[in-house]
């Protein structure tokens, strides 16, 4: 008798949480797991990742508040009479009330990372709800342990019922570039350019806005040969972004690669990578680019102080500080062979802690 396991995240756009739950879903022993996923939003992109047949289900969840949400999410709980429901996130939390709605006994809540509006978690109503449904949930899962500590300590969930669980990453997907030259070539970039790349949805939790004031500032340093700023990802902030690009006088500098299937051939032609956000549980994309040898540049929020190891495989920076960024760019910029121990060591580092083996084996142990 397969384990069959309900899980409730908030949609199938394309984001970080979105494509760990894919990894989960395809790597899973398909002999003792079998899945379905309902979406609070809508599905999206991110489903056509999926290489097995898995039913999903989208609420039409809008803008504000919705008190019959659990009730309608409960209906198709007990049609699907999942043996686990897994919600993920503040915004399937309605998932839990609806899997006890519904029967449900076996209940994982997991928390992955937090969102513009309370990069700290110090919204006292959402603590409250968490821990009142706390008794109800059989054990939460977070990727970093800053997250681990905030339940603990700061929401107040009993210990033994928090375990952290770091993503893992596809090391044989996600590879060094056999010749950066020419990875760069075939996207129609000069292979002598020196690019500096980020990966993910323009959102505010990501503070692009840092980063294109640090790289403005780094390409002005760097006259004589040609620097670029890849940003590959699309969101609400991208329109913002291209008017503070032509504002910076960086436009003809910065390449918006838009949403992307096949993002790692992209990794291979970068030579730093960057992720400026103000809050972040574990971050894919840093793992991604670790496992294609790129050193990164980071702030040391939530878990990216788990990932990159300060001075050995890049530089972790405060938020916001576009200054210090734009020195570790030039840093990189006038030392190629640290460029290149770095982006080694983040791949051995990456082999070695974070494989998406690790990870899947981690969670079947849960289920």
């Amino acid at each position: 008798m397969k384990t069959r396991i309900l899980h409730v995240l908030h949609s199938l756009h394309i984001g970080g949480l979105e494509n760990g739950v894919i990894n989960l879903i395809n790597n899973l022993d398909d002999k003792r797991f079998e899945h379905a996923i309902c979406c609070i939003t809508s599905s999206g992109p991110m489903a056509e990742r999926l290489n097995k047949p898995v039913e999903i289900y989208s609420m039409g969840k809008g803008n504000g508040r919705d008190y019959l949400l659990p009730f309608r999410l409960a209906g198709i709980i007990k049609k699907l009479k999942p043996d686990i429901v897994h919600t993920r996130n503040w915004s399937a939390i309605d998932g839990v009330i609806a899997a006890k709605l519904a029967g449900i006994k076996s209940i994982i809540h997991g928390e992955h990372g937090r969102e513009a509006s309370d990069p700290k978690g110090a919204n006292l109503i959402r603590k409250k709800i968490r821990k009142g449904l706390s008794p109800w949930i059989s054990e939460f899962v977070t990727v970093s342990s800053e997250l681990r500590n905030w339940l603990i300590y700061d929401v107040g969930i009993p210990e033994k019922k928090v375990i952290q669980i770091i993503n893992g990453i596809d090391t044989g997907k996600f590879k060094p570039s056999e010749n950066k030259k020419v990875s760069k070539s075939k996207l129609g970039i000069a292979p002598d350019s020196f690019i500096v790349g980020t990966v993910g949805r323009l959102d505010p939790v990501k503070d692009h806005e840092t980063l294109f004031k640090a790289f403005s500032c780094f390409s002005k340093k760097n006259k004589n040969k040609e620097v670029m700023l890849m940003v590959v990802g699309t969101g609400s902030q991208e329109e913002k972004l291209k008017v503070l690009s032509e504002k910076l006088n960086i436009q003809d500098k910065v390449i918006f690669s838009g949403d992307r299937e096949d993002v790692y051939p992209l990794y291979q032609c970068m030579d730093v990578y960057v992720l400026s956000s103000i809050a972040e549980g574990i971050s894919n994309t840093i793992l991604e680019a670790m496992a294609c040898s790129l050193p990164v540049v980071a702030t040391k929020v939530g878990g990216t102080l788990e990932l990159v190891d300060d001075g050995k495989t890049g530089f972790l920076i405060a938020p916001g500080q576009y200054n210090d960024l734009s020195e570790k760019l030039f840093f990189y910029f006038n030392n190629p062979s640290l460029v290149g121990q770095h982006g080694f060591n983040g791949r051995l580092r990456v082999e070695e802690k974070f494989s998406l083996l690790q990870m899947v084996q981690k969670y079947e142990e849960i289920y």
